[in-house]
């Protein structure tokens, strides 16, 4: 047998259009595997020259389904450059906001994209394995991801006047305060999306029991762990320090601060990806591999900080001695978030002042850089941006959650190609286990590709046969 290759292309049911490639060695083993993403936006250099004012609604763009991420990163970096602290209920609103976006990505994630694998088989017919599959056999649990995808948008909507894209998030604050109808709206409809996410995380766990092998194989390895708590080492999403822990849940990195992140964060480019690859910088390339997102926040903290979600934290921790290790688990956490995000939603919104007028501090260039943190639902997301005397962007960097994860995905992918694929035999249903390593991060591809090196291009055209006709090469 000689040296083959398999290609899984596109990588389905992600934001973002990706492929894998796996090598099989002339003893029908796996050799190697690599996850390439193919799409270069590259938001970094379109910012170049732009007010910075224009920052948090420019760099939204990057993404319709985390805009609010984008946002929000984007104004404490603006904040850092006009040298203000924004009024407590701008930084309370700002919260909610954040929250609301996890709950409908996290919703988004774990029901359209990741439970027909879990509910219809990983080895179904892919014409059935999708969501139309879902509606047919379980109808009540496609309404329950509807509802609660559908509760975090119309919440975004209530507090920033649209669901995507929205411009309400702004240097210094917010551009306009929280009415009390808008507030008794969005506190009317969290009963039901609590209902809701109790029903999924007991259904969750349970079908998460029935893929053991899964578990076992799915970027299951030691690594570091990183995201933001707050001063009682809580979760938390908006604010923070960056903490990081080792495999073994030890801390390695505490209130680490967020204007010398590079300093500990380092980034390599990958030949074969528009995906950049962040790694820790003590330990090295590719040694300083770490996962961020709500396996990691699951990780990193002492608690939630919410009744329901504490409970179900403390069950969650119990899978290990140290850290959580699997990144099957990652679907499990996001079940979690969702709670916790739907609990610290009401917690905020009964705040006395979050109906203050006081949104918006103002104040004119004051720093020539700025550095935004907040937590993403897929990760730790950094916003650093250098400006001139005028206020114009001279430099941009944005490390995005899904790069963070650039390591642990390949390594994860090589980890499920060797337990579940061999070169003589090939089923749909071992492939899909190596995409489903990919949908387990539920990477976000527009955001994260901004690789400035060329990437090495190979284009076949192929008959119905498999013959191929033609192909062309670069690099």
């Amino acid at each position: 047998m000689s040296r083959s290759t398999i290609t899984i292309d596109p990588v389905t049911r992600i934001e973002g259009h990706a492929k894998i490639t796996i090598q099989i060695d002339e003893n029908g083993h796996v050799e190697d595997a690599r996850f390439h993403v193919t799409q270069l936006r590259g938001f970094e250099k379109f910012c170049e020259g732009r007010p910075f004012l224009e920052m948090p609604s420019l760099t939204a763009r990057t993404c319709g389904i985390c805009p609010v991420s984008h946002l929000i990163a984007a104004a404490k970096a603006c904040d850092g450059i006009l040298a203000v602290t924004i009024p407590r209920p701008a930084s309370m609103l700002r919260q909610v906001l954040n929250l609301a976006q996890l709950v409908q990505s996290h919703a988004l994630s774990f029901f359209y994209l990741s439970l027909p694998d879990f509910l219809l088989g990983m080895d179904e017919d892919p014409k059935v394995r999708n969501l139309f599959g879902i509606l047919a056999k379980f109808p009540d649990v496609a309404r329950d991801g509807v509802r609660l995808r559908q509760f975090g948008q119309s919440v975004i909507e209530e507090l920033a006047g649209k669901r995507i894209h929205p411009s309400w998030v702004v240097p210094g604050g917010v551009n306009e305060p929280l009415t009390e109808s808008r507030r008794d709206a969005i506190l009317s409809r969290i009963p039901e999306a609590l209902a809701i996410v109790r029903r999924a995380l007991e259904r969750g766990k349970r079908v998460l029991e029935d893929h053991r092998e899964e578990i076992r194989t799915f970027a299951n390895f030691p690594s570091l762990f990183m995201g933001l708590v707050d001063d009682r080492g809580l979760l938390e999403h908006t604010d923070g320090k960056l903490r990081i822990v080792d495999a073994h849940g030890k801390i390695i990195g505490e209130n680490l601060d967020s204007t010398r992140y590079r300093e500990f964060i380092a980034e390599a480019n990958e030949g074969d990806s528009f995906l950049k690859s962040p790694y820790y910088r003590p330990l090295g390339y590719p040694a300083g591999i770490y996962r961020v997102g709500p396996l990691a926040r699951m990780n990193i903290v002492d608690g939630c900080g919410t009744p329901l979600a504490d409970q179900e934290w403390a069950e969650f921790r119990d899978l290990e001695r140290g850290a959580v290790l699997s990144s099957f688990h990652y679907h499990y956490a996001r079940l979690i978030e969702i709670l916790y995000g739907v609990e610290r939603m009401e917690q905020l919104l009964l705040q006395r002042d979050i109906l203050s007028k006081h949104v918006r501090a103002q104040a004119n260039v004051n720093n020539a850089e700025g550095i935004g943190i907040a937590e993403a639902p897929r990760g730790t997301l950094i916003h650093h941006y250098r400006v001139n005397e005028d206020g114009l962007v001279e430099w941009a960097n944005l490390i995005i959650a899904t790069g963070h994860n650039n390591l642990a995905m390949n390594r994860g992918i090589l980890q499920a190609a060797r337990h579940f694929i061999s070169g003589r035999t090939l089923t749909e249903g071992a492939l899909n286990r190596v995409e489903a390593v990919i949908r387990a991060f539920d990477p976000c591809l527009s955001c994260s590709t901004h690789a400035s090196d060329q990437m090495p291009l190979h284009v076949s055209v192929v008959n119905q046969a498999g013959e191929i006709l033609d192909q062309k090469i670069r690099g």
